[in-house]
Formats: structure tokens, sequence, C-alpha cells
């Protein structure tokens, strides 16, 4: 099973997310952004990124970050990040529609783009289904999971753009479920950690 590390806010969203035992099993080690350049990563597979961190503490965290996937490891990132500190980012944020499904034939604009793949083994599409803040253009040769009508990726897996794997998201799963709203991000979060663990990345 791969060692999990998540970086942690502190706020009461993360507090909740990621200490909820259900996932919290797979947590190896919660790092503290304001102390993560003085934490050592080595033991660790994976580095899970959420959203809603501070801006100023993710900029300087993020050649850390890109060196740790350059070992040849694993980075999650969740949710929009209009600041550029991904590799190859480009984000194009859109407007949000929180009620996208309470209208006549209701189409959330998520699309399974690569059905057959790993992913969706443990999180089928509707799990991953709820609003969204905009879309990124991954480089050619990335794998685009799940994406909009126009071909803007909404969760990708790029291998590409360092030595490490990426598996990068709008979605904000963390936000919602310590939020307490948004059955949906459960259901993703009671799939992902256990494809971070163990699923065929």
């Amino acid at each position: 099973m791969r060692k999990i590390g998540v970086v942690y806010s502190g706020n009461d969203v993360h507090y909740k997310t990621f200490h909820e035992p259900k996932f919290n099993q797979y947590i190896h080690k919660l790092i503290y952004l304001p102390e993560f350049q003085n934490t050592a990563l080595d033991e660790l597979d994976v580095l899970v990124v959420p959203s809603q961190l501070h801006k100023q503490l993710l900029l300087e965290a993020a050649p850390k970050i890109h060196a740790f996937a350059n070992e040849g490891k694993i980075v999650v990132a969740l949710g929009p990040q209009p600041w550029n500190w991904l590799p190859n980012q480009k984000w194009e944020e859109r407007p949000t529609n929180f009620w996208w499904w309470l209208e006549k034939n209701a189409k959330s604009g998520l699309i399974a783009n690569l059905p057959e793949h790993e992913f969706f083994n443990y999180i089928p599409l509707e799990n991953a289904t709820w609003h969204q803040h905009g879309v990124f253009w991954p480089p050619e040769g990335c794998e685009k999971i799940i994406t909009a009508e126009d071909g803007g990726a909404f969760l990708y897996i790029d291998r590409i753009s360092t030595k490490g794997t990426w598996i990068i998201t709008t979605l904000d799963p963390d936000y919602h479920f310590g939020s307490y709203f948004m059955p949906a991000t459960e259901r993703f979060l009671e799939g992902f950690f256990p494809y971070l663990a163990i699923g065929n990345i």
C-alpha cells in the first residue's frame, strides 16, 4: 500500500475531511502547510495538495512539491488552481452553475473521456459529478480522464511534464465534504483514497 501524505491548512474544512476515520486510515502523514518546508517527504509515495490553500505558502512550497514528483512519485492537486504552480499549467476559469441539476433535462457537462480507465473502477462518473469552476488544458500526451464537451479537462493524469505522476482535477471534494454538503464528494473520496493507496496508477 502506498504511503500517502496530505498537506493540511489547519482550517475547519480540511480538519473535518482529513480527520474523518474512513479517509484518515489511508493517510500516513498530515503536513501542516506552514511547516511543509521543514518536513521530510522521503517516506511518502503520494502527496495530496488540497484546494483552498494559502496562496503565498503554496507558491513557496511548489519547488519542493516538484522535487518530490521528480523522484518518480505521485502528486495530487485538488480543486481550481488559478495560481501558476502546476507543471505546464493552463487553467481556464469558467462561470460556475451551482444549480445545474435543477434545470430541465439537466446535464452536468462532465464526460468520461476514458471510460475503461482504472480510475473508474474506484470512482464512477456519478460520484465525480457536481458543479465545476473551470477546466485545464493539459499538454499533449496526458490522460484526460474526465472532460467537458469541448475537451477541457476536469481530471487528468500528467506523466510527461516531470519524472513523476500528477493527478490534477478541478474538483474540490475536500472542501465540500468538509463543509457538510454535496453528497457525491463523500462517495468520491471513499473511492479516491483506495485508488491512491492501491490502484494501478
